[in-house]
């Protein structure tokens, strides 16, 4: 895997084959709530193996016979894997399919009950990953020494390379649509967080250079580890620097658009520079009237562990909030080369 972002921990101590079966990536969804158990919204746990998410809202809609805008979702998870995660059907007065006879290659719907509304975008707590490696070359010593300094550490919680789609076509669409061009409302959804995630992930790269991407610095803004709340700027002591050694509170970067920073001093003059860098995607970002908003510089996976099946058969597990990516953690501990040349990287969505 060809990275340009800098690693934070130093080189991988290890490299490996990634995906050489679906079920060498296993990510399951946590919803963080129970379904109401009524409501006019069928509530369902699938699991799906090589099959976009969306994909499968649209198999699901035709098989209720309404609209694909009736199914909603959390979050997109993987294709090439084995994944879990909940959809909703919006019934109305239609009576319920026969989902254990759903015909759907690929899928499986493991249970379903009733909901009182729609699943939105962004609605669950997070996922978790179990991700096997194989032909793993690297010492075990320097693996686990790695595994514990994730741990204790964590990570730059960068936009892994998924949202940028095939050779960065993503970021070329936002220019493209910057640039005046008309663009359907997923693909124009899809532009804007990619020209957002590259200023974000060029504003940690650069703190990430400099060893301050967990640590504050004069005119950082914080988030809170559990609200996600945002605080500051306020000036680093003590105080700070222990709630941040604790992963009590987090350094933030910008998602950029119109509006002033809310980040000031060193920070705020980091930020600009990056921006002026990419000038074309600022600017167009704030034409687009996005509002300047905040992302944590740093992700800390949960109970992160390596177990090895075999000589060269690594499996790391651990569960991330939402909006993070695997690969993120992933490139820390290992290198890693696709076992499918179409195999994208994959996101906790």
């Amino acid at each position: 895997m060809s990275d340009p972002l800098p690693r934070a921990l130093g080189g991988a101590p290890a490299r490996g084959l990634l995906r050489v079966r679906a079920e060498d990536f296993r990510v399951d969804e946590i919803a963080g709530f129970e379904p109401s158990g009524h409501g006019e919204h069928a509530f369902l746990l699938v699991e799906k193996t090589g099959a976009n998410t969306d994909w499968v809202a649209r198999q699901l809609a035709r098989a209720a016979g309404v609209a694909p805008l009736a199914v909603g979702y959390a979050g997109l998870k993987d294709r090439h894997a084995v994944t879990r995660q909940a959809y909703t059907v919006h019934l109305g007065n239609r009576a319920e399919p026969d989902w254990s006879a759903l015909a759907i290659d690929g899928v499986r719907v493991v249970s379903a009950t009733r909901h009182a509304r729609k699943l939105k975008r962004g609605a669950h707590r997070g996922n978790r990953f179990r991700i096997r490696l194989r032909a793993v070359a690297g010492g075990r010593d320097g693996i686990a020494t790695r595994v514990a300094d994730v741990a204790t550490r964590g990570v730059p919680n960068y936009f892994g390379e998924q949202r940028f789609g095939r050779d960065a076509g993503n970021v070329e669409l936002a220019r493209r649509l910057f640039g005046g061009a008309r663009l359907p409302r997923e693909q124009r959804g899809i532009a804007l967080s990619a020209a957002r995630s590259q200023l974000f992930n060029a504003v940690l790269a650069r703190r990430v250079a400099d060893d301050s991407w967990d640590r504050a610095l004069d005119g950082d803004v914080y988030m809170l580890d559990g609200t996600h709340s945002i605080f500051g700027p306020e000036p680093p002591g003590a105080a700070l620097a222990e709630r941040l050694a604790r992963f009590d509170i987090h350094p933030t970067g910008p998602l950029w658009g119109e509006g002033a920073l809310r980040s000031e001093g060193a920070v705020a003059g980091l930020e600009r520079e990056v921006a002026a860098a990419y000038s074309d995607l600022a600017a167009g970002l704030e034409r687009e009237g996005l509002a300047q908003e905040r992302r944590a510089l740093r992700l800390r996976p949960h109970g992160l562990a390596a177990t090895w099946e075999a000589d060269d058969v690594l499996v790391l597990e651990f569960a991330l909030p939402a909006g993070a990516f695997a690969t993120t953690v992933l490139r820390e501990l290992c290198e890693w080369e696709p076992a499918r040349a179409d195999a994208p990287a994959a996101p906790a969505p």
